[in-house]
């Protein structure tokens, strides 16, 4: 009898060992569950920290409300050509003579604000002027009277005009303008040299010096301690918000520069089309026959063919017959 209850003490005693050590496991497993979910929670917590953080950094805020023009800017039908690399000649001359109104006014105020405490920290000059570049690729494409040979639209005109008011009344908005431009050279401008290279055929990079940027060795890099620069500049809620709303302004001055611009080539193909026709028929005259003058040409070309019937008729006898 003791034996035998010694024995159930024994089984009972193993049964309440496994339950525990049932209970202890769940309880891990619980915990480890807990542990995730609060890891998660916390991960969650640090992402939208971040997002927070981003959100309210001047770049991203620039990126956000101009991307609706940013994709406008792109389906324009001048973008459109040199996604396709269907560029003439034609439009890449007069992009370059816009580019380099534009680059002569921003560069020119950027210059004149430098000591600006809103323009200090995104001054590039060195690694961004495109001033220089853009003159060699005019003379290389007009001549060194480049100067005298310039056409650009009123749009481009009005962007130049644009920016030296606001580097006389609002230095700050130069920063909306230079991110816009410089930024987007970096990025985009990259893929269109090599696109114009292609399309047009230059060759040892002659012509497209304004997509090179020799004192940047890595764009990638460059584009970010630029944007960390341009969020560390101090604004007011006004002028911030001034800035956003140049920067808008600016890609629509970029869209009415390209818009202008393509019309200015269609102008110009066109009235080279019709300067063409009108030299064509300068050169070949319109010359009209008479009716009895024709009617005697005709039976003229008809005994012509019949005496070339009869010479041909005769060359094969004789050929068949020296064979």
């Amino acid at each position: 009898m003791i034996q035998v209850q010694s024995s159930q003490q024994r089984e009972e005693r193993a049964e309440d060992l496994n339950s525990k050590e049932d209970l202890q496991r769940k309880l891990k497993k619980l915990k480890r569950s807990e542990d995730y979910l609060k890891m998660e929670a916390d991960k969650q917590k640090v992402q939208c920290e971040k997002v927070q953080v981003t959100d309210s950094d001047l770049s991203e805020q620039i990126k956000a409300v101009t991307k609706e023009s940013h994709v406008r800017a792109e389906n324009t039908e001048l973008m459109l050509s040199f996604q396709k690399a269907n560029i003439s000649l034609q439009q890449y001359k007069l992009l370059l003579c816009s580019l380099y109104k534009i680059y002569e006014a921003l560069e020119e105020e950027l210059d004149r604000n430098a000591s600006h405490e809103s323009v200090t920290p995104i001054y590039f000059p060195q690694e961004l002027a495109r001033m220089e570049a853009l003159k060699k690729d005019l003379e290389h494409f007009y001549g060194q009277d480049w100067r005298e040979k310039m056409i650009v639209p009123a749009a481009t005109l009005r962007y130049a005009q644009r920016l030296r008011e606001i580097g006389s009344e609002n230095p700050e908005y130069l920063v909306a303008h230079a991110y816009t431009r410089y930024l987007g050279d970096l990025s985009g401008g990259q893929v269109l040299g090599r696109i114009t290279q292609k399309a047009l055929g230059l060759k040892n990079g002659e012509g497209l010096a304004f997509f090179t940027f020799p004192a940047v060795s890595s764009p990638n890099l460059f584009k970010q301690l630029y944007r960390s620069r341009m969020n560390s500049i101090e604004l007011t809620e006004t002028q911030r918000e001034g800035v956003l709303e140049e920067a808008v302004r600016a890609f629509e001055f970029n869209i009415q520069v390209f818009d202008e611009l393509q019309n200015l080539v269609n102008t110009l193909e066109k009235n080279e089309l019709r300067q063409r026709h009108k030299t064509h028929n300068l050169e070949t005259p319109d010359v009209r026959v008479s009716p009895a003058l024709s009617s005697s040409l005709t039976s003229g070309s008809q005994l012509l063919r019949m005496l070339l019937g009869v010479c041909f008729a005769l060359a094969v006898g004789m050929g068949i017959y020296v064979f």
